[in-house]
């Protein structure tokens, strides 16, 4: 499966990404090593949206705590990057992607990310990570 990661990347040029307790939604805490992900600096953090695209080297879940009765999956993951993005693209791009039924990779990707502020590990379709991947050199 292909992934996307909003999280705070304080060094986009990184060749490793090592992301701790990461939350997950729509499909997120599947992630497992080998599969690709593309990593938006979140800019509440004070980034820049779409920043690199990479492959999991290591994923592991994290412990629910007792006691909580409702609890978000985390995973804690390390991504090798292997492309820097070419285009920016970021929460003011895909904003105007707001009708959720429409069924287009920006809207998929504007849902998943910016309807909700918070960092976090999505899975993709296929048509997301295909209009991802326009925004790098070459294929993976």
């Amino acid at each position: 499966m292909i992934y996307a990661i909003k999280a705070d990347i304080r060094d986009p040029y990184s060749q490793e990404f090592v992301l701790t307790s990461q939350k997950t939604m729509y499909g997120g805490k599947n992630i497992a090593p080998g599969d690709r992900v593309f990593v938006f600096a979140s800019e509440n953090e004070g980034g820049q949206g779409l920043v690199a695209r990479g492959v999991v080297t290591s994923a592991e879940a994290i412990t629910r705590r007792p006691g909580i009765v409702r609890q978000t999956p985390r995973v804690s993951i390390t991504i090798r990057r292997t492309e820097l993005v070419q285009r920016p693209l970021g929460r003011a791009m895909l904003k105007p992607f707001a009708d959720w039924s429409d069924g287009r990779p920006e809207t998929e990707l504007n849902f998943k990310f910016y309807r909700q502020a918070t960092n976090k590990i999505v899975g993709l379709s296929e048509a997301a990570a295909a209009f991802l991947d326009a925004f790098f050199p070459r294929a993976p």
